[in-house]
């Protein structure tokens, strides 16, 4: 599919979303979401979290990468695909008056609602700018303590550059918590093709051992996948890109769709990762449906017991 389309589809959809002509969630009456199921199976609610602010919030995430950021008072965040600023401004109320959060989003509908949102709120110390994540280049090198997203690196048609970027704006001795989508197994064609589907969150997502192969390769360490939840899309919805037949070899596949949230570190010096509580390298990873064993790569570990 034609990258230009892609990012066409995605500004159009999170454009209209920003303006409040359309359902919000993931996705949308123009992208692949209609239905309260998929709303309810994609999202987590922050209602719980502080420094959250509803008015932020336009549902467009799957999973709150916050929770496990590590962020601490004075650090400075850099929040990937902003939207209206909700993980932005959860992340302020962590790094305080002496932090720094920057968001950055390449729909401008999205940076104008976050500077409305943040004009209300009176933070000084956050800001919001338009660009790129494959191409940061308003954002120097080695600026992030740390880095967040949720739900937005699947969007993004080169996920190598995208994760290189995010290597060189965070310092050395920095880390990224991000919330994202991958699947296992295989995604139908009809899926994988369609330009709404991937504005809608799905079309644009990597298979898992891939897209952590790809962090591993822009050079991270001590990758750990932190939390997994599998996805259930409704048949009326995958229905309106495959057939009935196709539909039906997919559930009987065992192949899924599923919301990841990743944590890795910048270091000079380090393994793929590290063994202990939580490592990456064969740890137990607790999900709602199932418990796996997985090294960094979204591999077993070989058979000296290393990394990768």
């Amino acid at each position: 599919m034609n990258t230009e389309t892609i990012k066409k589809e995605i500004r159009k959809s999170y454009g209209e979303i920003a303006k409040g002509k359309i359902q919000a969630g993931c996705c949308n009456d123009s992208a692949c979401c209609t239905t309260d199921a998929f709303n309810t199976s994609m999202t987590e609610t922050y209602e719980h979290v502080e420094g959250y602010h509803k008015e932020a919030d336009l549902s467009l995430g799957c999973g709150i990468p916050t929770e496990i950021a590590n962020m601490k008072e004075g650090d400075t965040v850099v929040d990937l695909g902003s939207g209206a600023g909700n993980d932005a401004f959860i992340a302020r109320s962590i790094v305080g008056e002496t932090g720094r959060v920057i968001g950055i989003d390449m729909t401008p509908e999205m940076v104008i609602r976050a500077w409305q949102n943040n004009s209300k709120l009176g933070y000084r110390n956050v800001e919001f700018v338009h660009g790129e994540i494959e191409d940061m280049r308003g954002i120097p090198a080695g600026t992030a303590d740390v880095v967040i997203s949720n739900c937005v690196m699947n969007l993004i048609p080169d996920k190598n550059k995208a994760y290189r970027e995010v290597f060189r704006i965070l310092k050395t001795g920095g880390h990224f918590s991000i919330s994202d989508i991958v699947y296992s197994g295989k995604l139908p064609a009809g899926i994988l093709e369609a330009a709404e589907m991937y504005a809608g969150c799905v079309a644009g997502a990597s298979e898992k051992g891939e897209y952590l192969g790809i962090i591993k390769s822009a050079g991270f360490k001590n990758i750990q996948v932190k939390k997994e939840r599998l996805i259930i899309l409704p048949d009326e919805l995958l229905l309106k890109y495959v057939n009935a037949k196709e539909l039906e070899d997919f559930r009987k596949s065992g192949s899924g769709i599923y919301s990841i949230t990743v944590y890795a570190d910048k270091l000079e010096n380090g393994n793929c990762c590290d063994a202990g509580d939580n490592s990456c390298c064969g740890s137990e990873i607790p999900t709602s449906e199932h418990t796996e064993k997985t090294g960094c790569c979204g591999t077993s570990t070989n058979a000296a017991g290393g990394c990768c």
